[in-house]
């Protein structure tokens, strides 16, 4: 159970932005302006991690600041992603003669491209209309989706994770009513994250190492991009249940709630984890030769939003709409016992 008098004393701080933050945040708009970022979105538009268009404008959409992200970065990023195959190749006739790492995007990536470029303006239904279907197309049957080619030609279970699923959904959660295809989307991908606990890894044989990665969820990770945390699975089933009018089962999100208030008790949320630490890249090339991999490259304001034991503004910001949600669900009558999911 939840102690919802507990949660609520819990207070809202007002998030502060140190001066290095704010010099990093000016560093990446620069950068998105320059000459040197569009010669990057040419050449690719995801690679290379994490000095690259893609990286800066996804940390600036997750600190509230999508709209400083200069015009001509977003409108490059849409026609530059708009240029990758339009399908997620899954056996070998779907893509012949594709580079899959250069010229495919995946779930998650077009899951978290989605609302930077929906934050800047732009009409990503107008601009990328092949983007909300592609989520439909490849959801698995228990409701998630996996970012790994290999999981849909698997039989007799739904290899599906966390990360290529909270990313597609928050986007779909973006998009309000929409066809009733992306309403079915939403409310399955919805019972997908309740059936994990927002815990769980899979309990599946081909994506068994998820069960090793979900003992890192409970720490909070920052920039998010698209790896998961238990905050990032809360707060989405949190917008899930009130867009959707859906009831969410306590028993779903009491471990990870009743652990943040107790962590967390002046509200204020810091970093725990670094996810894009240790990362390797491919070095995208010209001429699409086979591309060298490195360890990747970060910059000023990943480095200043991602110190360990640092306060987050966005992470407490989240922490904070995400009470605030829970509570009015509860005062609705939305934040019950039972629980219903869907199975494989």
């Amino acid at each position: 159970m939840i102690d919802l008098e507990k949660l609520a004393a819990v207070p809202s701080p007002i998030p502060l932005r140190s001066a290095e933050v704010e010099r990093g945040i000016a560093d990446s708009i620069a950068y998105l302006g320059s000459d040197a970022a569009q010669r990057s979105l040419e050449l690719d538009p995801y690679w290379p991690k994490w000095h690259s268009p893609w990286w800066h404008m996804l940390l600036l959409h997750e600190l509230g600041e999508a709209r400083q992200i200069p015009a001509r970065a977003s409108a490059a990023m849409a026609s530059r992603v708009d240029r990758l195959l339009h399908l997620f190749p899954i056996h070998p006739s779907d893509a012949p003669g594709a580079d899959l790492q250069r010229d495919s995007a995946c779930h998650c990536a077009l899951g978290t491209i989605y609302p930077v470029l929906a934050a800047c303006g732009i009409d990503v239904e107008r601009a990328l209309p092949w983007v909300s279907p592609w989520f439909v197309r490849y959801q698995m049957a228990d409701g998630g989706l996996n970012c790994d080619n290999t999981a849909y030609l698997q039989t007799g279970e739904c290899p599906s994770s966390m990360v290529g699923t909270v990313a597609p959904l928050e986007a779909m959660l973006l998009g309000g009513a929409g066809p009733s295809e992306q309403r079915t989307f939403v409310a399955r991908a919805g019972s997908f994250m309740l059936a994990r606990a927002l815990i769980h890894g899979s309990q599946t044989v081909h994506n068994a190492e998820e069960r090793g990665a979900a003992e890192a969820w409970r720490a909070l990770t920052f920039p998010r991009f698209y790896f998961y945390d238990v905050l990032r699975g809360l707060a989405v089933l949190v917008r899930w249940a009130e867009a959707t009018e859906q009831r969410l089962p306590v028993a779903a999100v009491a471990t990870v709630v009743n652990a943040l208030v107790e962590r967390w008790p002046d509200g204020v949320v810091r970093v725990e984890r670094q996810a894009h630490a240790g990362k390797t890249t491919i070095l995208p090339t010209a001429d699409h030769s086979p591309s060298p991999r490195a360890l990747a490259s970060t910059f000023p304001l990943l480095d200043a939003t991602s110190r360990l034991g640092e306060p987050s503004e966005a992470l407490t910001r989240q922490w904070s709409e995400a009470r605030a949600g829970l509570l009015r669900l509860a005062h609705a009558g939305r934040l019950v016992a039972e629980s219903r999911t869907l199975g494989c």
